[in-house]
């Protein structure tokens, strides 16, 4: 009878001899869970904010409140620029209209934040407005400086949460401005 080859695994290699690799796991606890959710971390004393620095932000908020029209002065004179260029170079008002877009962008996230709604309610309108599907006529410009004139009086006004009266009759000039210039459907 002939011999059966012999299998390679019943030969013993050097390699083969090895100890075998160790792998560890370590699972670490999920700490920004535990601060998020108001637990802290074990063993890192107390989760309580310091009154005085809670105190200190509260109060450069406040002050931050206090100066935000003369911030946004700034802002609606970016808008007034743009506005200009849009009228002065009607070839190129799809990028006045971009600059201006992005702007008021910034403006509707500010808004609310400071307690003037009433900005946030004219950028977002005027986000919308000047967007990509804007038509480019003069009326569309007008309708621009409809927002932004009535952004103007919200800030040297100071017509904070919903403008009182004030507020009420902005809106409601906008709205009829929008009407206005807009093209007539039907």
């Amino acid at each position: 009878m002939a011999e059966a080859p012999k299998r390679q695994d019943a030969q013993k290699k050097p390699d083969a001899q090895k100890k075998p690799v160790r792998v560890r796991f370590y699972r670490f606890k999920n700490q920004l869970k535990e601060k998020t959710a108001g637990l802290g971390i074990e063993g890192q004393g107390a989760t309580t904010i310091d009154p005085v620095a809670l105190a200190k932000a509260e109060a450069a908020l406040q002050e931050m409140v206090e100066d935000y029209p003369d911030w946004i002065k700034s802002l609606i004179n970016k808008l007034a620029e743009e506005h200009r260029r849009a009228v002065d170079t009607p070839h190129e008002r799809r990028k006045q209209f971009e600059k201006i877009r992005r702007i008021a962008f910034d403006m509707k996230g500010q808004g609310g934040t400071f307690n003037y709604p009433l900005i946030t309610e004219f950028a977002d309108s005027l986000y919308n407005f000047a967007g990509p599907n804007a038509g480019m006529t003069d009326n569309h410009v007008e309708i621009i400086k409809a927002h932004i004139d009535s952004m103007r009086v919200v800030g040297n006004e100071r017509l904070k949460g919903d403008g009182g009266e004030s507020g009420q009759a902005l809106k409601q000039g906008l709205a009829q401005a929008i009407a206005k210039y807009s093209p007539k459907r039907g």
